[in-house]
């Protein structure tokens, strides 16, 4: 079976980066890209404001907003690959009453390697209640900078994933990510684009356990 990692840099025609494996005539090939993958943290997606400190029953509920059609765009530029996550924030409130404006924190942050924040920043999102509504929405957008080289496979390790393996050969059927190092150079060289609310550990526990 013939194995191929094929690293590819996201151009600016390319509608999004993704990273995806495909059975083809003669093997198994996967697709790399350099562009952040895009997501939204487990229990950051959602929000939940009470009208009283301390409460988190059903009586107290104030306005509860989800983060939503998260989408990923990339470019580069130069030495640089810029990409933009824009997302939509929808939102309920309790009571449909005057207008009213509520300002919800989110967080713009850069992952490498699964495990390792690089960069992360502080956003507000506004959402305007019309008068007599009860729904509300919004759309934004964050962007993050990565340097292609640190997204890129160093060519001794691209050469381990891209050699032909032929029938017959022993190494055909093992994994190049079954060693370490190789695992290690394609952990540091991905990245993360993720988006999520600024939650309190108070907000966090409730979305862990409700």
């Amino acid at each position: 079976m013939k194995l191929r990692l094929l690293t590819l840099l996201c151009l600016v025609a390319l509608p999004g980066c993704t990273r995806d494996r495909a059975l083809v005539d003669g093997g198994v090939y996967a697709h790399r890209s350099a562009c952040p993958i895009v997501g939204v943290p487990a229990g950051t997606g959602d929000i939940t404001l009470f009208t009283q400190a301390g409460r988190t029953d059903a009586a107290a509920l104030d306005v509860t907003a989800t983060i939503t059609n998260v989408r990923g765009h990339c470019r580069e530029e130069g030495h640089e690959i810029f990409s933009t996550v824009t997302f939509d924030v929808v939102a309920v409130r309790r009571d449909a009453g005057a207008a009213r404006q509520v300002v919800l924190p989110y967080f713009n942050s850069v992952l490498q390697g699964g495990n390792q924040v690089v960069a992360k920043r502080i956003h507000h999102v506004a959402l305007d209640f019309q008068p007599g509504n009860l729904r509300a929405r919004t759309s934004s957008q964050a962007t993050v900078r990565v340097s292609r080289s640190a997204a890129t496979l160093p060519e001794d390790v691209r050469r381990i994933l891209t050699r032909e393996r032929r029938p017959g050969d022993p190494q055909a059927a093992v994994d190049p990510l079954t060693d370490p190092g190789v695992r290690a150079a394609v952990a540091r060289a991905t990245f993360e684009q993720l988006v999520g609310f600024q939650l309190t550990e108070d907000q966090l526990r409730y979305n862990a356990t409700r």
